[in-house]
């Protein structure tokens, strides 16, 4: 028979990541009954939410991954055997495959077969097909809603997320500043996703930056980092201005909570507005989303770049990329061949 391998979360991390948090074992390959679906995973995703779902006694949208469990990540994979008739062997589909060789679904997950016939790597739909994609358009279009001529800033501009938000902020019309950590990112996001210009943080003061590239000032903020980064461009907002909180990187690994942005009056005073967001909160639009992704992507108005780590083995020391800045673009791991 066959094995599942798995990696397991073995320990709750304190600060970074480090790969003594997970451990290997092999599972015995998983049972299929009626309506289900078994599943060999071929990518899996890393995202740099893992780290809140590994962390215990955190109000989160949703619960941590218990110690001993296969660590939770989305997957694209092939469908190995079918007992619904919705799904046939062979067929491709994303979902909550974990890091894990083979995985079990049935109707209730949330789950999405890849039409037949698109002419789109797989790995398009673990990154600007799939959440990474759908979080850009839903955290920019929804909550922050920009309009033509206006300034958009995004922070991890050369990251999966913030890679494709500038893209679409400036299919609508918008004038886009990136911030990012190497002069070869901030000359990715300008030469190649076509952003007006990107600040090296690492390099660069980004206060004074940010009134040199936005003369107009700051329309729309999509936040993937907070910190210091969040409270120099909460100095230089517009009136009513929007931010999108996506993520906050750079307070992941903190042991201590870090101190409020000490510009935060200037929402106040700008009468502009912080918003978080949940992508799974616009699960019933998600088609709508890929749809258009798709859309742009076919017609070369949104391009996105893949970071593929080989071996699912690899994974506990490749998720330590997503917070060191040594990755560039979407990361996953490439499971299988398929």
């Amino acid at each position: 028979m066959t094995m599942n391998r798995q990696i397991t979360l073995a320990a709750r991390p304190v600060g970074a990541i480090k790969e003594s948090d997970f451990a290997y074992r092999e599972a015995p390959m998983p049972a299929v009954n009626g309506g289900e679906v078994l599943v060999r995973n071929l990518y899996l995703s890393l995202d740099p939410a893992m780290r809140g779902w590994m962390t215990e006694n955190r109000d989160s949208y949703i619960p941590p991954v218990e110690l001993g469990e296969v660590m939770r990540g989305l997957t694209v994979g092939e469908v190995v055997e079918s007992k619904n008739p919705a799904y046939a062997p062979g067929d491709k589909v994303t979902g909550r495959g974990g890091w894990q060789d083979y995985y079990v679904f049935n109707s209730q997950d949330l789950a999405m077969k890849i039409p037949d016939g698109v002419p789109i790597p797989v790995t398009a739909f673990v990154s600007v097909l799939g959440m990474t994609g759908l979080t850009a358009y839903f955290g920019l279009l929804d909550v922050a809603a920009p309009k033509p001529g206006e300034t958009v800033v995004v922070s991890t501009a050369a990251g999966a997320v913030g890679s494709i938000v500038g893209q679409i902020a400036k299919i609508h019309g918008c004038r886009v500043v990136g911030i990012a950590g190497s002069a070869e990112k901030c000359r990715w996001v300008t030469e190649d996703l076509g952003f007006d210009a990107c600040i090296n943080y690492k390099t660069e003061n980004v206060a004074e930056k940010l009134r040199e590239y936005c003369p107009k000032k700051i329309d729309v903020y999509f936040d993937n980092v907070g910190g210091a980064i969040l409270n120099d461009v909460l100095g230089c907002i517009n009136v009513g201005a929007r931010i999108s909180i996506c993520g906050a990187i750079t307070q992941y690994n903190a042991t201590e909570l870090a101190p409020g942005p000490a510009n935060y009056l200037s929402l106040l005073t700008k009468r502009s507005r912080m918003q978080g967001f949940i992508v799974l909160d616009y699960a019933p639009r998600f088609m709508e989303g890929v749809m258009q992704l798709s859309q742009w992507l076919l017609e070369g108005k949104l391009k996105y770049k893949v970071d593929v780590v080989t071996g699912l083995e690899n994974a506990p020391k490749a998720i330590g990329k997503l917070f060191d800045g040594s990755n560039q673009g979407k990361l996953l791991i490439q499971i299988a061949n398929g």
